[in-house]
């Protein structure tokens, strides 16, 4: 009975840390989104790829253009903060995100397993595109199938490289962006047919004279939604970005930026989420 008070003592010295603990606030596991609100901007990579319709340098301002920089201007300013677009490219757009050079990402890319292995994404999607094959109409290609064995030019860290190389066993050539392996295909000696968004190779081959020896599939390869990313565990950010865009979807603010940059054909998808987030506060 001795013991007693003494063994208290020490249960309730060994209670005390986790008492307070539960009195202090909780680590917030997403800072990204304090320090865009502090300083009052937020960066985002956007691609900027050759004649890319979703992002392109505009040769007179040298500014980025079309569709991602729009986007991301737009974002900025439903945030209430300044915007500072850095230029990406397939190469090095992960890794910019992920060494702190941009908050980020809207910059093209598709949602993939492999990515989401990497990163954290913002849950609605901001448009949905696929791949397309571009080649000259005198190669006789028609369909996937007829790039097996052959050389295909595209951009160094592509989500369309698994499927041709596994499904259609095509031989990978890989070039920094999309407006160097265009170039490689024009030589005639590096590649058969690129590989690229299909948005911007259908308006390759249907208004610039330049290409209209060339023709596209119509069937697009490994077809999924475009979304916005950011660092793992960055669930603030994200939610943020996420509310930004359903509300964008919802006021037709995404359906009037394709017309206004007419992208063709349209994507349904905007269509359809328009339509989910109509009224949206």
């Amino acid at each position: 009975m001795k013991e007693t008070p003494r063994f208290g003592r020490r249960m309730a010295l060994a209670v005390l840390p986790l008492a307070l603990c539960g009195l202090m606030p909780a680590a917030k596991a997403d800072a990204t989104l304090d320090r865009i609100r502090e300083r009052g901007k937020i960066t985002i990579g956007v691609i900027v790829n050759g004649n890319s319709a979703f992002g392109s340098v505009d040769p007179a301002t040298g500014k980025p253009v079309g569709f991602n920089p729009e986007l991301a201007r737009k974002i900025a300013s439903e945030l209430a903060v300044q915007v500072e677009l850095v230029p990406v490219l397939p190469t090095n757009r992960v890794q910019f995100l992920q060494q702190g050079k941009v908050d980020l990402l809207v910059a093209s890319m598709l949602l993939t397993p492999e990515r989401t292995a990497l990163l954290d994404y913002v849950p609605t999607p901001y448009y949905r595109n696929g791949g397309t094959a571009i080649f000259l109409k005198r190669t006789g290609i028609r369909r996937w199938e007829d790039l097996r064995g052959k050389s295909v030019c595209l951009s160094q860290g592509s989500s369309y490289a698994k499927p041709l190389t596994g499904t259609y066993g095509a031989e990978l050539k890989g070039f920094k962006g999309m407006a160097e392996s265009l170039l490689a295909l024009r030589g005639g000696a590096s590649c058969v047919a690129a590989v690229h968004e299909s948005l911007t190779l259908n308006q390759l081959v249907a208004g610039d004279p330049e290409w209209r020896d060339y023709a596209v599939l119509s069937e697009e390869v490994d077809p999924a939604p475009q979304v916005a990313w950011v660092r793992k565990g960055e669930k603030d950010t994200a939610a943020a970005v996420d509310r930004v865009l359903q509300r964008l979807h919802g006021s037709g603010w995404l359906v009037g930026l394709e017309a206004r940059l007419d992208l063709v054909p349209r994507s349904p998808l905007l269509v359809q989420l328009q339509q989910q987030y109509v009224g949206k506060p």
